[in-house]
């Protein structure tokens, strides 16, 4: 039984439609990264199908027949159809909810903004976490995490995806000895105290503190603990310690009497999305592909 419409091939329905929209094989060519002659074979070919002429060619390009102008609405109304019927198949087959969490000031608008224009039905959020969270994965309370690597809690059960990188910067108070400087090194870091975290894992600390160092000396510690982030840079205003932080992170510009130093020769902070190791939710990918699709600037909100 042969199904009404089944040998049209939408390939060359999306060629058609562009080349009415041009009206001249030339631009519709090079808008769809093809050769003129082989979009006109394209077209040719489902002008037979049909058994009808599309276009009729002018000296200033290309002009829709009587049938080429009616078919036109249809052809368009037809892709949206095949795109919608796209989308419904992939949230069919995808769940129905998707949680995304994020930490710090990390932006993630615009991939998020492109996942839900790929998955309209899908029930899509944003969660913003505590930067030391170690359980929202766990516990699902999110099913992604956009955060800077290392992570400040265990990471063995949980798989890291690279977004992009960020250089490393020292945060200083603008009266501090190395502020305006156009950058520094380890070495000039000697004699500098930095906070601690007791609660952050060994790796996450020994990254954070630039340690272990080339000269094997402990990097000093603010004899000060802190509750919040906030509390940090009130220290570091004070003079009382210094900060290291991701070049993108940009809440210590929102502070006055603060400013920043990039430091060379080290490691830049890596920008991951992680994920619970054996998590098979296609919708991951799909926030993966709409990252690539578009990288961001390594840069914080």
């Amino acid at each position: 039984m042969r199904v009404p419409g089944s040998d049209l091939d939408l390939r060359l329905v999306g060629y058609f439609t562009v080349v009415a929209e041009h009206a001249n094989f030339s631009r519709a060519a090079a808008v769809l990264h093809v050769a003129q002659p082989s979009l006109s074979r394209q077209i040719q070919r489902l002008e037979e199908h049909l058994g009808v002429r599309l276009f009729d060619r002018t000296p200033q390009g290309s002009r829709l027949t009587e049938a080429g102008r009616a078919f036109l609405p249809q052809a368009q109304a037809l892709l949206e159809a095949a795109h919608q019927a796209e989308l419904t198949a992939r949230d069919g087959a995808t769940p129905r909810e998707f949680t995304i969490g994020y930490v710090e000031d990390l932006v993630i608008t615009d991939a998020v903004r492109r996942l839900r224009h790929r998955h309209p039905t899908a029930r899509i959020r944003t969660r913003h976490l505590e930067w030391n969270d170690a359980h929202a994965l766990t516990d699902r309370r999110v099913d992604a995490l956009v955060a800077r690597a290392p992570l400040p809690f265990p990471a063995g059960r949980l798989r890291l995806t690279e977004l992009w990188t960020e250089p490393r910067v020292l945060v200083v108070s603008t009266d501090h000895r190395l502020a305006g400087k156009e950058s520094v090194t380890v070495d000039d870091l000697s004699e500098e105290v930095l906070p601690q975290c007791p609660s952050a894992v060994p790796q996450w600390s020994d990254f954070a503190r630039l340690e272990p160092r080339p000269d094997g000396v402990p990097a000093r510690s603010a004899p000060i603990d802190y509750a919040s982030f906030e509390d940090k840079l009130d220290l570091v205003a004070e003079e009382r310690t210094v900060l290291i932080l991701a070049a993108g992170d940009r809440r210590p510009q929102l502070r006055p009497g603060l400013t920043t130093v990039p430091i060379e020769g080290i490691d830049p902070v890596r920008v991951v999305l992680a994920t619970r190791s054996a998590e098979a939710n296609p919708l991951i990918n799909d926030f993966l592909d709409a990252w690539s699709s578009d990288k961001p600037a390594p840069r914080g909100r």
